[in-house]
């Protein structure tokens, strides 16, 4: 089994739904074995074990056949013949296989001086566990096209005695292999969907795809809602935020009661100043007057202040001041990259309150108290569920279900349940409210990736290209701005 350091890197990965990365030049011996520990572990914890051997003999054929397409490229390179060209294509497979085979160490090394690589992937996803080898070099058309064929033939066959039996294997090596992985798929009930390998920008990436086990699921869902249901020391927002919030959704209110009814709270209405005062607005000059304040906000705005007050007084966030700094750090972040994509206030408004509250979930965790625990333990035992289920919540796993279905109880507006919920699982989201939890979830990982808790590899780089960040160079660019901005913000306010 993998160390205690990687353990502890696996179980944080099903938490926040991150992919855990593993990158290498030449697949040695002793690297198979420490991804198949690191299958084993992951299946593990999410309660998949019974399917180690038919994941791992697809992860070990994915593997094979990233290796093989680098080794093709340095080959190819190296005979001075274009892959791409048909004739130049034949001529090199007529001696690929003998020719590498009889001295692979050579190859590989030239796979490396190439800078060659494989990366394996491991990603937990919520309900699904994603596992994917990107190598880069890109899939050609005829060899996606040769795999797409191997897939459509492995419908013909029921078992593998069957495939053995039938499929001759050709001077690739890769007919039967694909074969066997869609029948493999088949063992573990899924189909052929499950499999997936896509070329662009000069790599590959093929994936397999795996529910996590439906038993599990419907117990974790029934205990969640335990929890919302039995947070009795959550109460409603306090009545004066509510009266605010009648006022707001009444259409025959004037901008100038709603002032009024905010002016009775001092706090609340330190908080309206700060705001409209903040490096958000940029304002020439400072504003004073809540009815200024509230017309410059807007209805929503303070609606969405309204929630973050709400919560903050709650919750009680001053007593959580590592997660309330974060969740600053990760509003301002995200309402400045907002501002990038669009200008519509209500977006922009979204994407601060959304990077505020984005981590409820975690917070209401801190704040579980005993009573709550002891019911909890009773629920656990009269429905079966493993106390470890709970414990795993309390760990931060499904943190963001947990927060979302809190926000649902509070009637927060769907954006922002949207930017709680899929927070770490942006693509998962409504796509009317994607524009804000783009903002969320990449405000999110930049802060991850400042403290070096996440790569630049495992971002999500569909999300990356909408702010027009391409590499590296430029995401630390941007973080370094951000932060620095950050910095310049807290001097001010």
């Amino acid at each position: 089994m993998p160390n205690s350091k990687v353990i502890d890197k696996i179980k944080q990965s099903i938490r926040m739904s991150v992919p855990l990365t593993v990158t290498t030049y030449k697949l040695p011996r002793s690297m198979e074995m420490q991804i198949d520990e690191m299958l084993s572990a992951y299946l593990e914890e999410l309660g998949q074990s019974q399917l180690h051997d038919h994941l791992a003999y697809c992860l070990k054929e994915l593997a094979v056949n990233a290796k093989k397409a680098n080794t093709k490229r340095v080959y190819f390179g190296e005979k001075n013949l274009n892959i791409n060209d048909r004739k130049d294509y034949e001529e090199g497979m007529r001696n690929f296989k003998k020719e590498t085979l009889e001295n692979s160490e050579y190859w590989l090394e030239k796979q490396k001086e190439s800078g060659l690589f494989i990366k394996f992937l491991f990603h937990p996803m919520g309900k699904i566990f994603k596992i994917s080898i990107k190598n880069n070099v890109e899939i050609t058309r005829k060899e996606q096209m040769r795999v797409y064929d191997r897939i459509a033939r492995s419908r013909a066959f029921e078992s593998l005695e069957e495939t053995f039996a039938e499929v001759l294997d050709d001077a690739e090596g890769a007919g039967l292999g694909i074969v066997i992985l869609v029948l493999m798929l088949r063992k573990m009930g899924l189909d052929e969907e499950a499999y997936d390998i896509e070329g662009e920008n000069g790599s590959t990436t093929a994936s397999i795809t795996v529910p996590i086990n439906k038993v599990k699921l419907e117990k974790l869902d029934m205990l969640m809602n335990q929890i919302v249901e039995e947070i009795d020391h959550l109460p409603q927002f306090p009545e004066n935020i509510i009266a605010i919030q009648r006022l707001i959704n009444d259409p025959k209110s004037e901008i100038s009661d709603i002032a009024r009814k905010i002016s009775t709270d001092p706090s609340l209405t330190a908080d309206l100043l700060k705001t409209v005062n903040s490096a958000q607005f940029m304002l020439p000059n400072k504003v004073e007057n809540i009815v200024d304040a509230v017309k410059m906000l807007g209805l929503r705005g303070i609606r969405n202040m309204l929630f973050s007050y709400g919560t903050e007084k709650i919750l009680e966030l001053e007593h959580y001041e590592e997660l309330y700094a974060h969740a600053r750090r990760v509003a301002f972040y995200s309402f400045t990259l907002a501002r990038q994509i669009t200008r519509s206030k209500d977006v922009l408004d979204d994407a601060y309150i959304g990077g505020i509250l984005h981590d409820i979930g975690k917070i209401i965790f801190a704040a579980v108290r005993p009573e709550l625990l002891n019911k909890i333990e009773i629920f656990t035992s009269s429905r079966d569920i493993s106390p470890g289920l709970f414990e795993e919540l309390a760990a931060g796993y499904n943190h963001a279900e947990i927060g979302a279905r809190i926000a649902e109880k509070w009637n927060f507006s769907e954006p922002l349940i949207e930017s709680i919920r899929y927070h770490h699982e942006p693509n998962s989201c409504k796509p009317e409210h994607r524009n804000i939890v783009y903002c969320v979830y990449f405000a999110n990982a930049l802060c991850a990736y400042e403290n070096d808790s996440r790569s630049y590899e495992v971002l999500d780089h569909s999300i990356l290209s909408k702010f027009r960040i391409t590499s590296e160079d430029q995401l630390k660019e941007i973080q370094q701005r951000l932060s620095n901005d950050y910095v310049t913000e807290l001097e001010i306010t």
